[in-house]
């Protein structure tokens, strides 16, 4: 069985292309969403015992010192613990089956995290904490504005280190205190929440490329008979950024990653038509070397090394695509120009 898919490169095409398509489906749906929602969690976890103390200390106040005759304390205190339930059954519904993340059954075995719904998660969860900073005493609020001082005040953007200085002037005056400080935090919300947004979109893009590529690598490698210089292609898509990685030793972004073997699939028969169009007699630039190891001998080892370099370099195939246009673009002008030959 294995022999007959290792000669029958069809096969072998269709075999690497439904693992990598796994592959792609595991890192859109878990890899690139994993980190962001451990973090997730976390601050789920830390909202629940943050509405936990508000919720003994409102207790406490409603029984203890708020005064029965007086209805604003009783009026406050009810406000205050119809806001808290409210906030803390969001946090409820995010441990919902379906509402972050797929399972195979609740609160347990993550299968799935689509961006789409990781992000407005986010959101919703920013707003469960600014409305918990609404309820919480004045002391709470003195610790958390000046921490947020701290962190403001090495921030590089001029924007967030001007809302520190603000914060510092107005330390002491408990309510102008609070309202900035949940000014602040909702601006720092808004700046990550649209940060992560716009990373995500770029990963969907890259995501929907990879699978139209693969889709294209397989509809090529069923009519052309290209299949096993597309296969090198696709290893040296995939070399090229982990040699980069193993170099500059610095991760890269998941895009380069998922869309680089697919490029290099999609390369590699392109750039052997390329170095076939230039090496032929008329325009002679590459030399007869390439003349008959390129598009019409895919299986010869040079033409197998050369899939694997325009796999590899992306560079290669648009510098040979431009040499090849400023060939097209002169002949084209001359024969617009001469036109037909006159007859005497």
């Amino acid at each position: 069985m294995w022999e007959r898919v290792v000669q029958d490169g069809r096969w072998a095409l269709w075999m690497v292309c439904a693992c990598y398509l796994v592959v792609v489906y595991i890192t859109s749906r878990g890899l690139i969403g994993a980190p962001r929602y451990r973090l997730f969690q976390a601050r789920v976890h830390d909202c629940r015992a943050r509405a936990a103390v508000l919720a003994a200390t409102i207790s406490a106040g409603s029984t203890g010192s708020a005064d029965p005759a007086d209805p604003a304390d009783s009026t406050g205190s009810a406000a205050k613990s119809a806001a808290l339930k409210a906030t803390t059954e969001r946090l409820d519904a995010f441990e919902v089956g379906g509402q972050v993340v797929w399972r195979l059954l609740p609160q347990r075995a993550v299968i799935a995290i689509p961006l789409s719904k990781l992000a407005a998660a986010w959101r919703a969860l920013h707003h469960a904490e600014t409305q918990l900073l609404r309820l919480e005493d004045p002391e709470e609020i003195a610790l958390r504005s000046q921490a947020l001082r701290l962190r403001l005040a090495s921030d590089p953007d001029p924007v967030n280190h001007s809302l520190g200085t603000e914060l510092a002037a107005h330390a002491g005056d408990a309510p102008a205190e609070r309202a900035l400080l949940i000014a602040a935090t909702e601006d720092l919300h808004r700046q990550e929440d649209d940060d992560f947004e716009r990373e995500y979109e770029h990963q969907r893009i890259a995501l929907w490329l990879a699978l139209t590529g693969i889709g294209a690598v397989l509809l090529l490698g069923f009519a052309l008979d290209h299949r096993l210089s597309m296969l090198l292609g696709g290893l040296g898509g995939f070399l090229s950024p982990l040699i980069g990685v193993m170099r500059s030793q610095r991760p890269t972004s998941w895009g380069v990653l998922v869309l680089a073997p697919v490029g290099g699939a999609l390369a590699a028969p392109g750039g052997l038509l390329l170095v076939r169009m230039l090496a032929d007699p008329e325009l002679n630039l590459l030399g007869q070397v390439f003349l008959h190891n390129s598009w019409g001998a895919p299986a010869q080892p040079i033409s197998l090394a050369v899939a694997l370099l325009f796999g590899f370099s992306g560079t290669l195939f648009s510098r040979l695509a431009l040499a090849a246009t400023g060939q097209l673009v002169p002949t084209a002008g001359r024969a617009a120009r001469t036109g037909p030959p006159r007859r005497p």
